[in-house]
């Protein structure tokens, strides 16, 4: 570029030095700067032409003021995207230049002091235009590197930026060239000297790369976050559309919308540590899909139990909160691959599109030949698990990697969220079959289990943001430029209220079910756990007077006092009787306990187990096992040992709901594959 400026000043030297040649040198020198001046000149000659019909005209008066006003007001909004300066700068100029027409218009051009104002007003601003026009100019394209500049001193010496432009949302956009075997993973990783050396917030920069080249790309600062404020959810962007629209759940730091597709993505990952907005995230999407007409919703929620989602709750066609339950839904999704990629065989659907959802009205669609077959329609499903590492604890690994490349094309997308996708958390099998991710701030050390390589090396960085900044996110879609996964965005706020408005407000939108499909599939896998999933749901009414105790509490709960069928007889104000035949029965007769085997001892616990759950018992402490040391034989450490292994078995599961912890929930033998 040095010599290019060089060459054009040697150029300048030795042209022509004759007068004439001398004159057309002025002239074409002057040319770019004579717009002003004849806009000036044009503005005397209308203000004089209006004064011969409307000097002293009221009505001429009050038309040209108005046309004057409009005039200045509609520069000023066109001028919004130029930046501030030009922007004043020309509706100023606007506004002298239409005032002096109306006055001269009314009054004459020549009235008192009319022509010295024109005279004084349009050589200033005149004037003004061309020096802004010297001063642009004067700013030439950038070309940094050499080793006493700034870029050299932060380790960027290899770097030529262009000239920057400035975008209407305040992006700083500027081309850049690296030496030759350079390339732009060194310019990301010295992003965070550039910010400190220009005092820039972190994240205040990023690298946009040129697909076709390692050298070339664009520097985009955003020096003012522009995600600092608050949006709050605006509602659902298409109700009545079909799940195959993009759902708006956020925006970009470049104003853009936020949109996820969800049959695009197939499964999709979403984490971020607590605090980051991750359910906020999950409230936008849910809000979203319910209110589009051909998708149906399987819920997974065993650690909140709807105390964030149960507003929407009504609106899915099945809610698991129950281990055992999440673990049939994520069976029956696997497991219904074959039967919907057959429906859609028989009525010849390569892959599942929106008409697919409706009712099969076409000779084109239909499983008998010659005619429509009317069969119900297969609507997309959005199977979601929150904090999924329940799910992940229960999944059926091979069954999930058969039927992960299947899935998508049948019509059914898996959400899987969880706040930390560590290998004790998740599998890699898992892992790697999630394709998409929303990802919230994150620790620094969790990046790599989240985000590709690819997207970690063009600059992306939850890290930056742990739990500090709530839905700030990176999105990861199958098929999107790299450019638009590194760019920064931030999900709506949401809350509770806007979940029950939707669950209301679009009931008639949603269908009623995930259709005989998947209904078929998931009575065959859960059994009543599907067909009695409303039930299960449905609040217990409150019976009897406001209760007093725990005691009544828990009573009232099960829906009357406790007390076991075989004592429905008793008078609780009756002494009772002396001990009967068979009572404080022992788990393990006296007479054979020194001769009982640690295996003997362990299945006498699982009987008590299968005793305690065939009675309606539902947990089990440490405490309730360890009284029956003396008739195992067993020292309290032993059976605590025991304990723990049926917990890795899936025997016991952590209640996670307890008010205490130690409680844990007893899961039959045939589930736990005991």
């Amino acid at each position: 570029m040095a010599k290019d400026v060089e060459k054009a000043q040697e150029d300048r030297l030795g042209g022509e030095s004759s007068a004439s040649g001398m004159k057309a040198w002025l002239w074409h020198r002057a040319k770019p700067y004579t717009p002003p001046w004849i806009v000036t000149g044009g503005v005397g000659i209308v203000g004089t032409v209006a004064s011969l019909p409307w000097e002293g005209s009221a009505f001429a008066g009050v038309g040209l003021t108005l046309a004057s006003v409009g005039l200045t007001v509609a520069t000023w909004h066109a001028a919004k995207a130029t930046g501030v300066e030009r922007r004043l700068h020309s509706a100023i100029t606007v506004a002298a230049g239409t005032s002096w027409v109306t006055c001269a218009a009314l009054a004459g051009p020549m009235a008192g002091p009319m022509p010295h104002l024109f005279a004084i007003g349009g050589v200033t601003l005149a004037a003004s235009w061309n020096i802004r026009q010297v001063l642009g100019r004067a700013i030439p394209t950038t070309a940094v590197g050499d080793s006493s500049g700034l870029l050299d001193a932060i380790g960027l010496a290899k770097l030529k930026l262009g000239k920057a432009t400035v975008t209407e949302t305040g992006q700083v956009r500027m081309p850049f060239t690296l030496e030759k075997g350079a390339t732009a993973e060194e310019l990301t990783k010295v992003l965070p000297n550039l910010e400190s050396a220009t005092d820039v917030r972190p994240g205040g920069y990023r690298v946009e790369r040129d697909p076709e080249s390692h050298r070339h790309g664009v520097l985009v600062g955003v020096p003012v976050d522009p995600l600092s404020g608050t949006t709050w959810y605006p509602g659902p962007s298409a109700p009545g559309g079909s799940i195959t629209e993009p759902l708006v759940v956020g925006t970009y730091d470049d104003t853009l919308p936020l949109e996820m597709v969800l049959p695009k993505g197939v499964h999709w990952l979403i984490t971020g540590e607590t605090g980051s907005g991750k359910t906020e995230a999950a409230m936008d999407i849910l809000c979203e899909v319910l209110t589009r007409t051909d998708v149906a919703v399987w819920l997974s929620d065993p650690v909140k139990r709807g105390m964030d989602l149960g507003g929407l709750f009504p609106a899915c066609d099945w809610v698991a909160v129950e281990p055992d339950d999440v673990e049939a839904m994520a069976t029956a999704v696997m497991q219904s691959t074959p039967a919907r990629a057959e429906w859609l065989r028989r009525h010849s659907y390569r892959q599942w599109v929106p008409e697919s959802a409706v009712t099969q009205t076409s000779t084109a669609h239909s499983c008998q030949a010659g005619r429509a077959c009317g069969c119900a329609g297969l609507p997309f499903l959005l199977a979601w698990f929150e904090e999924a590492a329940e799910a992940f604890a229960r999944l059926d690994e091979e069954l999930f990697k058969q039927a992960a490349n299947q899935i998508r094309a049948t019509g059914a997308a898996l959400v899987f969220s969880l706040q930390r996708p560590s290998h004790d958390q998740m599998s890699t099998t898992v892992r790697a079959a999630l394709p998409s991710a929303l990802v919230f701030g994150l620790d620094e050390r969790d990046e790599t289990l989240a985000l590709p390589g690819d997207v970690l090396d063009a600059g992306a960085h939850p890290g930056q943001w742990g739990a500090g900044f709530p839905g700030y996110c990176y999105l990861v879609e199958a098929g999107t430029a790299l450019a638009r996964q590194i760019t920064p965005a931030r999900t709506f706020r949401n809350d509770p209220v806007a979940l029950e408005w939707v669950t209301a407000t679009f009931a008639d939108v949603r269908v009623p079910d995930a259709g005989e499909v998947m209904t078929s599939v998931a009575t065959a896998v859960a059994g009543g756990r599907y067909t009695n999933r409303r039930a299960a749901l449905a609040p217990v009414p409150a019976a009897g007077p406001q209760p007093e105790s725990d005691h009544d509490i828990e009573e009232q709960s099960m829906g009357g006092p406790l007390v076991d069928p075989e004592d429905d007889d008793l008078d609780p104000t009756v002494d009772l009787e002396e001990s009967q035949d068979g009572d404080d029965f022992s788990l393990v007769p006296e007479d054979t306990r020194q001769d009982l085997s640690p295996e003997d001892a362990r299945e006498a616990m699982e009987v008590l187990l299968d005793e305690w759950h065939a009675q309606g018992r539902t947990t089990v402490t440490p405490a309730d096992l360890i009284a029956y040391s003396d008739q195992l034989d067993r020292k309290t450490t032993w059976i605590k040992n025991v304990m723990r292994e049926m917990r890795a078995a899936g025997r016991l599961v952590e209640d996670l709901n307890a008010k205490k912890p130690g409680v844990y929930k007893i899961r039959p033998r045939e589930l736990a594959g005991v």
